[in-house]
């Protein structure tokens, strides 16, 4: 029972990953053994280098959007999938929504790819007419089967009856519904010299990015909630049903931080040292507004630093068989937030280079 509340399948996903399993002495195995499904030992394993893939493309995803934001997904993002340890926030609603797609997502991708002998193919709608006029068939993606697996690991452990449980369940439920919505249409045409006298289309998954947009999107548009009498409402509502349009959003308990300074307990590293983003004509809004965001608006300045860096360029092959290179050397520049200097040490600053000026005329006089 002991074991059971500690290694809970989430938790040890990304304790895999950061190789602190590997430190206790435990296998990937063992672990889904004991917080994955208990109905049957194969399928645990069977399964389980799927759902540890998935945690990893959700972690480095997470990653990926919020690399410009104030909390950043950092590795201690991995402690907001342990039970009450940190804030019921928008955050901890993310990491559960990407966990459970990203498990979902990898599931559903190695099914099709034979990976399994219990699934293949979504052919339940081969055969079947669209109104567009095409014809459902070919190999869809089996969603179900991944939603399927994917609920046992990530909801099979959240025993508890209180808010933060309902919160985790419902935000793994979005996380999973996104899989299914960004999925992509392909067709195939068939007839003569190309034309397109039939077409047949079937469902694939999209790319994991495009689901990392959509539920970045969700954690913007999150709905702050209460939890009355076994339900989640809209925050202040005085009706303790349930609402609807709640079951699409992500939702959360709790404020966030403003996630400026360093304060592991709300799981903030803080911004000072993050580099941000300055100029380039290819820059979206909130990349341009990046050492804003991180820098200024946390009480720090933004600092240019320039690096020498060197790489292999000009490469050619030479008959037989050696490649060769040569050595280029290009300027890299980097913003990086850093504390704000005072006002005396500005000035002292101020009255060295003028000193030195100076110095320099004298020097050029003589």
């Amino acid at each position: 029972m002991l074991f059971a509340r500690v290694l809970w399948s989430m938790s040890v996903l990304f304790a895999v990953l950061s190789r602190t399993v590997e430190s206790n002495g435990w296998t990937l195995q063992s672990n889904f053994l004991i917080a994955g499904p208990k109905s049957s030992f194969q399928a645990s394993l069977t399964y389980a280098s799927s759902v540890a893939a998935g945690a990893q493309t959700a972690m480095e995803e997470c990653k990926y959007q919020f690399s410009l934001d104030r909390w950043n997904c950092t590795d201690n993002a991995l402690s907001m999938l342990k039970p009450n340890t940190l804030p019921a926030n928008r955050e901890t609603s993310f990491v559960h929504a990407i966990s459970a797609a990203g498990v979902m997502y990898v599931l559903t991708r190695n099914c099709s790819k034979g990976a399994f002998e219990q699934c293949g193919c979504d052919q339940t709608n081969n055969g079947k007419k669209a109104e567009g006029g095409w014809t459902w068939g070919g190999c869809s993606d089996d969603i179900s089967f991944g939603e399927s697996i994917s609920k046992r690991y990530s909801d099979g452990v959240e025993n508890g009856q209180d808010a933060r449980a309902a919160m985790n369940l419902h935000n793994n439920d979005v996380g999973r519904k996104a899989v299914r919505q960004t999925m992509k249409r392909v067709c195939k045409c068939h007839g003569v010299s190309g034309s397109c006298t039939t077409k047949t289309c079937w469902l694939q998954l999209a790319d994991f990015r495009a689901i990392g947009v959509f539920l970045k999107k969700k954690y913007k548009k999150a709905d702050k909630v209460d939890y009355v009498r076994g339900q989640l409402t809209e925050n202040n509502s005085a009706s303790s049903k349930r609402n609807t349009g709640l079951k699409k959003d992500m939702v959360f308990l709790e404020d966030s931080p403003d996630y400026c300074r360093q304060n592991l307990t709300v799981g903030s590293r803080g911004t000072l040292g993050r580099e941000c983003l300055r100029g380039g004509k290819n820059m979206d809004k909130y990349e341009k507004k990046s050492c804003k965001r991180l820098c200024k608006d946390c009480g720090y300045v933004p600092k240019r630093i320039t690096t020498e860096v060197t790489s292999s360029c000009n490469c050619k092959f030479h008959w037989c068989c050696s490649v060769k290179c040569s050595q280029c050397t290009k300027t890299v520049t980097k913003y990086i937030c850093v504390q704000r200097e005072s006002k005396n040490r500005r000035k002292n600053v101020r009255k060295k280079s003028k000193q030195r000026r100076r110095n320099n005329l004298r020097g050029n006089n003589n």
